[in-house]
């Protein structure tokens, strides 16, 4: 009976081809798909597959003491009215201020302390860079004084701008050495190199610290970059506008990672105590890697592939403070007492 239907359909239907080319088609795509092992997505509901997700690594870092933190005075400052730095040394310091600093020098000297020379003195910076810049002025500061210093390019020398972009010169280079030699072995970090933007005639871009260096005694560079999180976190839906955070202008004392960002044991005033943006319960603990976002916790870090901020695939991340161990025993014990 079924092999009579399929000879009066193939007689009289001309919807038989159509049917049989149908399903030949549906049955090689399901072949190809299967060979070439395509997945197909899944969305997950519950909370035990949820936890599958890979945790992000924990990035090592290596823990230095920095006695050199040094601040802008933004305001008003140009080439031609100067500019105030405001260090805070853990020790008797010398501020070396280098105008119209060559790039190139610059460069070559930050590789010639990597390689063999080892810039520790004002003295060796000014022999290096000395050539190489307008103008150069030197200052004593004192062991934790908050004092500002005024740094300006002399106006006889007429100097309104460093020319057009892109530019061979930095406007502004500070450098922060110990004074004394005998406090330099209590130190892995021998000086801070801070280039500094200052605005002119031909480019008025606000002041502003473009880049960082430690250099230790031992020939290697450490190079601090800003910290990221939200401008008010008070809620989910409140403004993911970053702010930046220098990690050695908080504190005179800090850690830094090769290469990377700078860790402290201390507080950190801008972080510590704003809430996470995953959770809203326990306060902001780690940066993720390589946006540097500081905008989880140590719990919800585990959750997340991408950052909450900019849903950029994060690789690794590291600790701003270490904090013992959360017992929730010792917890409920507390509560019930």
């Amino acid at each position: 009976m079924a092999a009579e239907f399929l000879v009066m359909l193939y007689e009289y239907s001309p919807l038989f081809y159509i049917a049989v080319i149908s399903l030949c088609f549906i049955i090689t795509v399901a072949v190809v798909l299967g060979w070439f092992g395509f997945d197909v997505p899944v969305i997950l509901r519950s909370s035990d597959e949820s936890e599958s997700v890979i945790p992000v690594p924990e990035r090592k870092m290596v823990q230095v003491i920095n006695p050199f933190a040094l601040e802008v005075n933004s305001t008003s400052a140009s080439v031609t009215e100067g500019v105030s730095l405001l260090p805070c040394c853990l020790e008797d310091c010398v501020l070396s201020c280098f105008w119209g600093c060559g790039v190139q020098a610059l460069q070559t000297a930050l590789q010639s302390h990597q390689l063999e020379l080892r810039f520790h003195t004002a003295e060796l910076f000014q022999e290096a860079l000395g050539s190489c810049c307008r103008h150069h002025q030197t200052f004593n500061v004192q062991k934790e004084e908050r004092e500002e210093y005024f740094t300006q390019m002399p106006p006889a020398l007429e100097v309104t701008d460093f020319g057009l972009l892109p530019r061979d010169r930095y406007p502004l280079v500070a450098v922060l050495t110990l004074a004394h030699p005998e406090t330099r072995d209590n130190y892995n970090i021998a000086s801070s190199v801070t280039v500094i933007h200052v605005p002119d005639d031909k480019y008025r871009l606000s002041t502003r610290i473009l880049f960082q260096y430690l250099l230790t005694a031992h020939g290697t560079l450490y190079d601090l970059k800003p910290l990221f999180m939200s401008a008010d976190n008070s809620n989910l839906s409140g403004s993911s506008e970053p702010s930046r955070t220098q990690g050695a202008e908080l504190q005179p004392e800090s850690s830094g990672e090769k290469g990377e960002e700078s860790d402290s044991e201390g507080e950190w005033p801008d972080i510590q105590g704003r809430d996470c943006v995953v959770c809203q319960n326990a306060s902001i603990n780690r940066v993720l890697l390589p946006c540097r976002h500081a905008c989880v916790c140590d719990g919800c870090v585990c959750r997340f592939q991408h950052c909450p901020i900019c849903r950029a695939f994060v690789f690794e991340s590291f600790a701003l403070a270490n904090r013992p161990a959360h017992n929730d025993d010792e917890d409920e014990e507390d509560f019930t007492d």
